[in-house]
């Protein structure tokens, strides 16, 4: 059944995370072992952003939100994937995700490092398998492969690692580059899935998402001073720790909750073409910034 009336915010993204999940746990019941388990439970105990994302950007387009789950499904295993792999010991080195051990921790590296290859593969099967016309499920394909490629979050993930050993600290446009592959990238294509499974023009929901990665990001880098690791799920205070040029090293407290709230508002205003159909992503955008973890 299509669904036409935004769902509120806590709501749709508990529909669209049970949505993408079913989805994957589907794609895995055939397989046993660490791997495969591992698989399961690094894509366990997230918001679901970026699924939210293809559900609600699809719905906006009359695509439902079962014919939108398996694009859902997709970008959560890819993005579970780079959270495996960012916390392995050669990356970020960290022991807690999501208020849970990190795979490596819970198994052992070579198990990460699998699981991780797994989850990104199985991304792609999802997608092939998204009932939208031949072309536009290439698109989603192609599109992804950038995103989440060196042009896209790879490229961004090396930028950051390059920093900690680089001569002088980044400045506010590097960082901001930065994070628009590392984090960006992959919220961006999530919102604009829906419009291109529709053939639909996108680029009202790019800058949406451009401005909503940004302020993601900016919260981050706040949580990574105010949170605490048992309420945000993972080791705070690192950047800190490290010397790391952050939003709020150069910005300041007050002056990155600032900017995280003026982007947060340009996102909203990039969606003035599709009325109050859009508030749950109005909603999505508030939240970023308002999460404590």
């Amino acid at each position: 059944m299509q669904e036409t009336t935004p769902r509120p915010l806590a709501e749709a993204l508990a529909h669209a995370r049970d949505l993408a999940q079913a989805q994957i746990d589907t794609a895995l019941s055939a397989h046993d072992g660490p791997v495969a388990e591992a698989m399961r439970y690094a894509c366990g105990g997230g918001k679901g952003l970026r699924g939210f994302l293809v559900i609600e950007s699809a719905r906006l387009h009359g695509i439902a939100p079962g014919m939108a789950a398996p694009a859902a499904a997709a970008i959560e295993a890819l993005h579970a994937y780079s959270l495996v792999h960012d916390d392995l010991p050669c990356m970020d080195d960290d022991d807690l995700r999501r208020g849970q051990p990190t795979v490596h921790r819970k198994w052992d590296e070579a198990t990460a490092v699998l699981a991780g290859d797994a989850l990104q593969t199985l991304a792609f099967e999802l997608l092939g398998q998204a009932p939208c016309p031949a072309k536009a499920r290439l698109t989603l394909m192609t599109s992804l492969a950038q995103a989440a490629g060196v042009g896209g979050m790879v490229g961004g993930q090396a930028l950051d690692i390059a920093a900690e050993t680089a001569p002088a600290p980044l400045s506010l446009a590097e960082i901001t580059a930065l994070q628009a592959g590392k984090t960006g990238a992959l919220i961006e294509w999530s919102a604009m899935a829906g419009p291109r499974m529709a053939g639909a023009d996108a680029t009202a929901l790019g800058a949406y998402a451009k401005h909503l990665g940004l302020a993601f990001q900016i919260a981050d880098d706040i949580l990574d001073v105010e949170g605490d690791a048992e309420t945000v799920g993972k080791a705070v205070g690192k950047d800190d720790a490290a010397g790391k040029a952050t939003f709020v090293s150069h910005l300041g407290l007050v002056g990155a909750k600032t900017r995280a709230a003026e982007l947060v508002d340009m996102a909203c205003d990039a969606l003035s073409e599709y009325g109050p159909e859009a508030q749950s992503l109005r909603a999505a955008a508030a939240f970023v910034i308002a999460r404590d973890s």
